[in-house]
């Protein structure tokens, strides 16, 4: 290996330390979404009801989900900043941005959309990228 190529090479170590880093501030990020909504979640979902009146979804589609997103935002931004259950927190909040993207995209709010996906990208790198989660605990029970 000539000097050049060593001098783009990503070192194991390097990856682990930006993967906790990642994983850390898009768990806070999820998690105050739940927790800035926790305490009005009725008054959430109606507000998603509400935005979706004159679309042919049912409102017990929208008011379940509705009551719904703040308690898995609170419970798997919490999971995936302290790296319990990482992969499993991960791969429900994928699950939500699905439906989260399901209905932006019904109501044609295309710049949400675009920052979903942002969102989306996030989440493919950390599950992608959970060899890398050594400092968490869900390492620390594997010892």
């Amino acid at each position: 290996m000539t000097k050049e190529d060593r001098a783009i090479w990503l070192r194991r170590r390097d990856i682990v330390l930006a993967y906790v880093f990642l994983r850390i501030v898009f768990g806070v990020n999820f998690f105050n979404h739940g927790f800035t909504r926790i305490a009005d979640i009725s008054g959430f979902a109606q507000s998603m009801v509400d935005m979706f009146q004159n679309t042919f979804v049912p409102e017990v589609l929208v008011r379940v989900p509705g009551l719904l997103v703040p308690i898995v935002e609170l419970i798997g931004g919490l999971l995936v900043t302290i790296g319990l259950f990482t992969q499993a927190a991960l791969v429900t909040l994928f699950g939500l941005m699905i439906v989260l993207m399901y209905g932006v995209t019904l109501l044609q709010k295309w710049d949400t959309a675009g920052s979903q996906l942002i969102y989306c990208l996030v989440l493919f790198v950390l599950i992608a990228g959970n060899s890398f989660n050594s400092f968490s605990i869900d390492r620390l029970r594997r010892k």
